[in-house]
């Protein structure tokens, strides 16, 4: 049975999240970093204990830390940053003279209007429904082209997922997906969507993916190359 836990461990100056996986088919201690998740990940095969799987992350911190330091930087929402919207990026504006809402300026830009402390949140929560409004619409279409119907759908603060869909047909994404080009978020609406006719990763299934968005291969490409920089944004 393999079982798993996440413990923390100091390298110099830095506390690394380690998932630690204990593995019966694994055959040699391994480590790698997975971005997505923000986490180191140890695979220890049956026998080797925790205490010396520690060890071999010691002998290899410098490549762990290496591994980090590569990462793009988290970017939280904040005056003066550029941000993708759409595919294009656009600087995140104070707009302290209007109350309420977010709109698009020349530059581009977003302008944030209310008290700048509430800037962050609120341009969150601007973003969460122009991504439903393009989404849900989005998806009921496709779902129709395939002769399906679509369940409850969600928009969501996802960590490391685009979408998903459940065995009853609700479907859920990821808001960052507004940041995306617009074919990139068709892409992943179409991806979910699909799994309504196939449950799977088949061919049958990247059939119908491909029937209802033809280029999709080359968003699938996009996103997998820019995937992790807009996950660490907001």
């Amino acid at each position: 049975m393999n079982r798993s836990r996440i413990a923390g461990i100091r390298l110099g100056d830095v506390v690394i999240d380690i998932l630690v996986r204990q593995s019966e088919r694994a055959r040699n201690l391994s480590l790698k970093y997975d971005s997505k998740k923000d986490m180191a990940v140890l695979v220890l095969p049956r026998g080797i204990s925790e205490k010396r799987g520690f060890a071999f992350v010691e002998q290899h911190q410098d490549w762990l830390l290496d591994q980090i330091r590569s990462l793009p930087e988290r970017l939280s929402f904040q005056v003066g940053i550029s941000i993708p919207y759409q595919g294009v990026d656009h600087v995140i504006r104070h707009d302290p003279d209007r109350r309420y809402g977010v709109r698009v300026t020349e530059g581009p830009g977003l302008a944030v209007a209310g008290p700048e402390e509430h800037l962050s949140r609120r341009l969150r929560d601007h973003l969460k429904k122009e991504a439903k409004a393009r989404i849900v619409p989005l998806a009921k279409d496709y779902a129709d082209q395939i002769g399906k119907t679509v369940g409850r759908i969600s928009i969501r603060d996802q960590k490391t997922r685009w979408g998903s869909c459940s065995a009853k047909g609700d479907l859920s994404f990821n808001w960052r997906l507004i940041m995306a080009p617009p074919e990139v978020l068709d892409y992943v609406v179409a991806h979910e969507v699909a799994h309504l006719a196939q449950h799977n990763h088949s061919p049958a299934f990247w059939a119908v993916v491909e029937q209802i968005q033809p280029e999709m291969k080359r968003w699938r490409t996009w996103l997998k190359r820019h995937g992790n920089h807009l996950h660490r944004i907001g």
